[in-house]
């Protein structure tokens, strides 16, 4: 009598470098049948709140993975509660494996899952995570969590990670036990680019021999190829971090890109200590800062959405996002200082619009992200350091190249000056539209909300959930 092992995927779309993967292959060797169910379960819980770029990409990335498994890739719909417990059951399997998920909705969902298959007499086994070190290993001396990310930095590097897990030279016999249902209809809105773990090997390689040099100086320029991309890849698990850490060395440029690296990890690690801050300020004094209410904010959250509060970098940002399914991270560091210090609006409703339209939307990374830049996260920049977007802009966008490619109603102006339509005689011409507030009036007014917000001891919460 045949056992196959069954190997439920998630957040790690990849055949190497995977931990849980390597011990379902070796659970199904022991066994004798060398027989490997690979399912992926399209929960509606997760899968109806994504936006639709993030679930064509998912589509591309499962399609990717399916041809590396030969075309056996199980996909069923419905809650996994239900499901893994039924393939379980109906493979006749004793064995299921996962990588560990950190998130609050994917921590509960496991151990939920992992008790149903208890009362039938299934194992759950948990290898290996989306991280190189995996959240809650990584604390301080008196075993708390870190609130702040240079000391998190130095010791997450000291703990060190393993070697990429190497795929076993022979493979598994994947075995689909019952016809697979087809990927959901989704309308891409936008171009979805290259999935797959190929695909990520790939951009890694590129990106090692032209962009991570100059790493550490053009990171933050949107104007210029700066970055590696590869935060969509990781998102999906279509490569794993050590996969990337195990290539750096110690030059000023590698050890940037590895603390970007780090950033998600500590986030990973801030949220596994702090799920309700997800959706909530870590730092709750915050939610007293007096922010805008719905009925005052609605038309101007709209503005900002749509790329049209007049500020050019702030609406490049934008455009770029709802066009592409990503914003480079200078920017959107801009368009959050915008959001909250400019416009007076939470930082969750931000969030919950990148969740919509990024394509690398990870929840820690987003909500932390966010909060860093309101001032009221982790080591977050303080509440009173509002970014002015023209400075920005000048800083980071120096002959405004990054402003032309996503505002086409300014590319009739050349270098700078596409960054101030306002001094431009022509710089309405096409249309763009005039800024929609005076950024040093808002600048004071944050700040007036800030000294009065000072002092406060009891916290409320002041927003529907």
């Amino acid at each position: 009598m045949t056992m196959p092992t069954l190997m439920w995927f998630r957040r790690d779309l990849r055949l190497h470098d995977n931990p849980a993967l390597n011990m379902a292959i070796a659970n199904a060797a022991d066994e004798g049948d060398n027989q490997v169910v690979a399912l992926f379960v399209i929960d509606p819980e997760v899968f109806d709140e994504a936006g639709q770029p993030l679930k064509a990409y998912q589509n591309a990335s499962l399609t990717s993975l399916n041809k590396s498994l030969g075309g056996n890739l199980l996909i069923q719909y419905g809650d996994p509660l239900k499901v893994v417990p039924e393939i379980a059951k109906n493979i006749g399997t004793k064995f299921v494996h996962i990588a560990e998920d950190f998130e609050p909705y994917g921590r509960q969902r496991d151990i939920a899952v992992e008790k149903e298959l208890a009362k039938i007499n299934i194992s759950l086994t948990r290898t290996g995570s989306p991280y190189a070190v995996a959240p809650l290993r990584v604390t301080k001396d008196d075993g708390t969590a870190y609130r702040v990310f240079t000391p998190f930095y130095r010791s997450w590097f000291k703990h060190g990670w393993r070697k990429p897990a190497q795929l076993p030279k022979t493979l598994p016999n994947w075995y689909l036990p019952i016809k697979s249902q087809p990927l959901p209809e989704v309308n891409a809105v936008i171009p979805i680019p290259e999935a797959g773990e190929e695909n990520a090997l790939n951009l890694f390689e590129i990106f090692m021999k032209n962009a991570i040099n100059n790493y550490d100086e053009h990171r933050n320029r949107p104007d210029l190829a700066g970055t590696s991309k590869l935060s969509i890849a990781l998102r999906f698990g279509e490569i794993h971090p050590r996969t990337l850490l195990i290539n750096l060395n110690d030059t000023k440029d590698q050890e940037t890109f590895r603390k970007e690296i780090c950033w998600r990890e500590f986030y990973a690690e801030v949220l596994a200590n702090a799920p309700e801050s997800e959706t909530k300020s870590l730092d709750q004094k915050w939610e007293l800062m007096g922010w805008d209410q719905e009925a005052d904010y609605l038309n101007r959250l709209k503005i900002w959405q749509e790329g049209k509060t007049g500020f050019p970098i702030v609406d490049a940002g934008m455009r770029q996002l709802k066009e592409s399914g990503w914003m480079h991270n200078r920017v959107r560091m801009i368009v959050a200082s915008f959001l909250v210090k400019d416009l007076h609006i939470h930082w969750r409703h931000g969030a919950q619009w990148f969740m919509k339209h990024l394509l690398d939307g990870d929840i820690a990374s987003n909500s932390h992200g966010w909060q860093w830049t309101a001032g009221c996260g982790t080591d977050a920049s303080p509440y009173y350091r509002i970014f002015n977007p023209m400075m920005q802009a000048e800083k980071f966008d120096p002959q405004a190249n990054y402003v032309r490619t996503w505002i086409p109603e300014l590319r009739h102006l050349t270098g700078i000056s596409a960054h101030t339509p306002w001094d431009q005689t022509d710089g309405y011409l096409h249309g763009y539209p005039e800024r929609m507030l005076d950024h040093s009036e808002e600048r004071d007014e944050t700040l007036r909300r800030y000294k009065a917000s000072k002092g406060e001891k009891d916290i409320k919460e002041r927003f529907a959930q």
